[in-house]
């Protein structure tokens, strides 16, 4: 029997003894590619964590000691009827409490692996965590069939989350799915360098994001069916067991946008929740247009990306005109692109003249505009393909991609003091015949509520006090307003999230991409908002309803 088909048997058996609905899931989304025989690296068929391979020996010493833990590195397990307890050791810190004090929190982390708990958090957190079970479990709180049903979901998820530590962490791709094999994809530089990966790839849904709730496992199904925009599930199933466990711990999420993720976050802050805080959409009898802009990070990758279709994105979103940024397009590009949406023919490109593969910028309409340019007309910032203006009837629209400060800051300087103004002169020109709407990756995060860790960024590029003055200086105290931070003066919204630290999973992010749009159609904004469950790029599309 091999690794799939044990842990298939294994969900079978949940459901034949636990009847119900309680809900197990959707747990850690987690991409584990199955290699050739060949391969330096594989999949072990093992049910045992493989975390004591890692472990400094002496810490695991002193670890095995507290839990009871043989030296020969066998876990010690007791049997009921063919069922193996992880309570093993847990009755040890009745008699000496103190002992969960004196554990290191990798000591800590460990053990509340071992026992089905999450292990997130500071060591105060951790502590009271493994005390309230070890009073839970000691008073009969618990009861045998939760812990065990708990005990068998962690040894599995803890053995393939220890393997993923192996693998590259743009490695990992998010999707929703069954445990089933699907066809590799690596959407990562890294992942396409690796060529000995084969095609085959075991996938659990493992998808774990935190908040602060009592959990009480229910029922969740994990349905096949199509997905916008994500990654499609290819088999469909739902798993149902029944547990009586209650503990004050995180839960898990699908939504980790809607968790508050902030490292100094305010009393009145809330996470953002497009869908309760968009509001109703306008009758068909009020004229209004409705804009999308999104950062793609490479245009020809996000179109080969499997389960990514422009044409669902524009049926999901039925938008007017739809803004590109990084397109990381040629001229030559272009051409076989061509249309890029059927139904909006109306499109203008700008790519990188100095620099191939880099920047560009597009607009995408189904709204034929009275005119288009391109750059702001001065040759020093029109090089790189980072502005497109069309004109409509009511505004003009300026599609714009910001230059980032770069690596050490290196170019901050042109930042704020010849792009920044520029840009700000081209559209105050342009606000002298109509209202300007200016949306795109403006590398910048203006606030502190609008990047997760504020403290730990102040000389990182798109976060240092110059860019976030000029940002005031040039825009906002010139008369442009940022919509979504109107509409949500205290909601925690992000746009781009950092491939290399998985923040999208977290909901560590940034808020980037904006609409600026004039003061004198300010109020004629009907809804700002942020699209997070759209991936293919490390940010996300935004959105603007404008009523005209």
């Amino acid at each position: 029997m091999n690794h799939i088909q044990a842990l298939q048997v294994g969900f079978k058996n949940i459901l034949q003894v636990f009847p119900g609905n309680l809900r197990i899931g959707p747990l850690l989304s987690l991409r584990l590619s199955a290699r050739s025989m060949g391969s330096k690296r594989t999949i072990s068929s093992s049910s045992k964590p493989v975390s004591a391979m890692a472990e400094d020996k002496t810490k695991g010493k002193r670890l095995k000691a507290l839990m009871g833990t043989k030296p020969n590195h066998e876990k010690p397990v007791l049997k009921e009827n063919g069922v193996e307890s992880c309570s093993v050791g847990i009755v040890s810190f009745k008699d000496n409490p103190e002992t969960i004090e004196k554990m290191t929190v990798q000591e800590l982390i460990t053990t509340l692996r071992r026992i089905g708990l999450p292990a997130k958090g500071r060591k105060s957190d951790l502590v009271s965590s493994l005390k309230l079970f070890v009073e839970k479990k000691i008073n009969g709180e618990i009861s045998q069939t939760a812990e065990e049903l708990l005990c068998s979901i962690s040894a599995e998820s803890v053995s393939v989350a220890r393997q993923a530590e192996d693998l590259d962490e743009e490695d990992q791709v998010e999707t929703v799915s069954t445990v089933s094999e699907v066809r590799e994809l690596n959407r990562s530089k890294r992942s396409l360098k690796q060529s000995a990966v084969e095609d085959n790839a075991v996938q659990f849904d493992l998808k774990a994001v935190t908040t602060k709730q009592k959990l009480s496992l229910k029922s969740v199904e994990v349905s096949g069916g199509k997905l916008p925009l994500k990654q499609r599930t290819i088999s469909s199933e739902s798993i149902c067991a029944k547990a009586d466990y209650k503990v004050e711990m995180p839960m898990v999420q699908t939504e980790p946008w809607t968790v508050l993720a902030h490292k100094k976050p305010q009393k009145d802050w809330v996470p953002y929740n497009p869908r309760t805080m968009r509001p109703p959409p306008l009758t068909s009898d009020t004229k209004f247009v409705k804009l999308l802009s999104w950062n793609v990070n490479g245009l020809r990758a996000l179109l080969k990306l499997e389960g990514f279709s422009a044409l669902e994105l524009a049926q999901r979103e039925d938008f007017d005109v739809l803004c590109l940024q990084e397109t990381k397009l040629q001229d030559k590009d272009v051409e076989n692109i061509a249309s890029l949406v059927d139904g909006y023919q109306n499109c203008f490109w700008t790519c990188s003249s100095s620099k191939l593969g880099y920047s560009g910028t597009a607009i995408i309409s189904r709204i034929k505009p009275l005119s288009v340019k391109y750059g702001l007309g001065i040759a020093d910032h029109d090089s790189e393909g980072r502005i497109v203006t069309a004109e409509f009837d009511s505004f003009y629209l300026v599609c714009g991609y910001v230059p980032n400060s770069g690596d050490g800051l290196r170019r901050l300087s042109y930042r704020i003091t010849e792009w920044d103004p520029s840009l700000s002169a081209y559209m105050k020109e342009l606000e002298k015949s109509k209202p300007v709407i200016l949306t795109g990756d403006l590398n910048c995060a203006h606030q502190e509520i609008d990047i997760f860790n504020p403290a730990g960024n102040k000389r990182s590029a798109g976060f240092t006090i110059e860019e976030r003055q000029s940002f005031e200086t040039n825009f906002l105290s010139k008369g442009f307003v940022d919509t979504f931070r109107r509409q949500h003066p205290g909601v925690v919204g992000y746009t781009y999230w950092g491939y290399r630290h998985g923040g999208r999973k977290t909901n560590k992010g940034w808020r980037l991409d904006y609409y600026l749009v004039s003061e004198s159609i300010a109020d004629q904004v009907h809804d700002s908002y942020i699209v997070p469950d759209v991936h293919g790029s490390d940010h996300c599309p935004i959105g603007l309803v404008l009523k005209l």
